[in-house]
């Protein structure tokens, strides 16, 4: 016998109920290694540079878990329920970390700074560290004698491009002919040639950098902060909402002392050194 067709209402009510139950599978599985939202399901995909240095990552191995910004990320993950092997790293240069568009992983880190400029192409994590800036020079350098933002703009400055030290050196302080290099090996293969006076970048860099590096180098100041640097934030994909997830678990590492203990082991600095405002 013929049965009679189904009404359009009882095919909408199916397919309600078909939606409800997709929903209602996808939900259980949100804020889980089986989100449908991760860049690939059942594991955490976190893109940083290549190489990595100290005392953000050790040995240019972020997977080895050594390092202030690959400790970090293995703390976090481990809040979202990922065991250590299902952290996949993969690279890229700074310059791609903030560009616009798609993005091959979960997030990045390394050392990105979130200002007003990049998060309208790109969306950040709650800042998980605020570094000092420091003024990098060889000893019996000019830079030494400096007291005042004055004495800076008289000195010859290289910068990394890309960055918010380039930023800070042209806006801040005011020097328009920095020398801009590609990459931290020739910046400061300059400072020991003696092409440039004066570098400037993040205070735990410097201290790696003047301790491993260019162990003839000194710290000559650190810097009065950047009020258009917010400091260090995981970048997503522009509108990527896994943020709030990752963002729960920055929450959870900073109330229960994590986020503070990874910085006094790996970014301790001399609370001595002269500090030159403006």
């Amino acid at each position: 016998m013929l049965g009679t067709a189904p009404s359009a209402g009882r095919i909408a009510l199916a397919a309600a109920f078909a939606l409800g139950l997709m929903t209602s599978a996808a939900s259980a599985q949100d804020k889980t290694p089986d989100d449908p939202r991760l860049f690939a399901p059942g594991q955490l995909t976190v893109a940083t540079s290549d190489p990595v240095f100290p005392p953000w990552m050790m040995d240019n191995d972020p997977a080895n878990g050594e390092g202030f910004e690959s400790a970090l990320v293995y703390a976090i993950a481990e809040k979202m329920g990922f065991a250590p092997e299902n952290v996949v790293w993969v690279r890229e240069t700074f310059d791609q970390a903030i560009a616009p568009g798609a993005k091959n992983y979960d997030f990045g880190i390394q050392q990105i700074s979130v200002t007003e400029d990049r998060s309208a192409i790109a969306t950040f994590s709650d800042v998980y560290y605020q570094p000092q800036k420091a003024v990098v020079a060889m000893p019996g350098s000019v830079v030494g004698d400096a007291t005042s933002f004055a004495d800076l703009r008289e000195v010859r400055w290289g910068v990394m491009i890309g960055t918010t030290d380039l930023d800070y050196v042209a806006q801040i302080i005011g020097v328009t002919d920095a020398a801009v290099y590609n990459d931290q090996v020739g910046l400061f293969q300059a400072l020991q040639g003696n092409q440039i006076d004066a570098v400037a970048t993040e205070l735990p860099t410097a201290l790696y950098l003047t301790a491993v590096q260019v162990p003839e180098a000194e710290i000559a100041a650190i810097l009065t902060p950047d009020e258009n640097d917010y400091g260090h934030g995981l970048i997503f994909e522009q509108g990527n909402d896994l943020v709030e997830w990752v963002n729960e678990a920055i929450a959870e590492l900073q109330a229960d002392g994590t986020i503070d203990g990874l910085v006094a082991q790996f970014l301790i600095a001399d609370p001595d050194l002269p500090v030159i405002t403006e």
